[in-house]
């Protein structure tokens, strides 16, 4: 029960600190972080962002670098039930649903596009970018690009740094 009270308080002031994504999206931060912390979540260094919906099925399992970006629509799964069904198939039923639980790493300068979903046992190395609606798991080592489901690492963010130079003077960029 002291867990189910304990979320409640955390969406109704996740509720009020997004209005303030409204005005400034580092005022947004700012305010965020600390409540992610309090609720369990290792943060170490400055989040860049982390958007509103994104999903954390048990924040002490997770840990995040400096200067990461976590798009919206983004499930962190910490737990696997599917051991129940396992285990059922080979003749063995448990008295009630089992779960395995293991942690996600991320490192630092990481970028997680939109609706993209971190398995349980994940590791993110630094300076990785992960694609839109990728599925992520096991170790994803720095320096990459990812994308996909399954995730495929297809390229190195060093390289693709250097051709989206030529486009920094352009029309083509905004900038926050």
């Amino acid at each position: 029960m002291k867990h189910k009270i304990k979320k409640t308080i955390f969406y109704l002031f996740k509720i009020i600190i997004y209005l303030s994504s409204y005005v400034n999206h580092r005022l947004y931060m700012r305010l965020y972080t600390p409540l992610l912390k309090r609720m369990g979540l290792k943060i170490y260094g400055t989040p860049r962002y982390i958007g509103k919906d994104v999903k954390f099925d048990n924040f002490s399992k997770v840990e995040l670098g400096d200067r990461i970006v976590i798009s919206n629509d983004c499930f962190f799964l910490t737990h696997d039930y599917s051991v129940t069904t396992a285990l059922i198939s080979i003749g063995e039923k448990p008295k009630t649903d089992i779960a395995l639980e293991r942690p996600i790493k991320i490192g630092n300068n990481v970028f997680i596009g939109k609706r993209s979903i971190i398995m349980p046992n994940t590791t993110i190395e630094d300076n990785v970018i992960i694609g839109a609606g990728t599925v992520v798991r096991g170790v994803i080592p720095k320096n990459s690009i990812a994308i996909g489901n399954p995730c495929t690492v297809i390229g190195n963010i060093q390289e693709q740094a250097l051709k989206w130079k030529k486009y920094l003077d352009s029309d083509k960029i905004r900038q926050d």
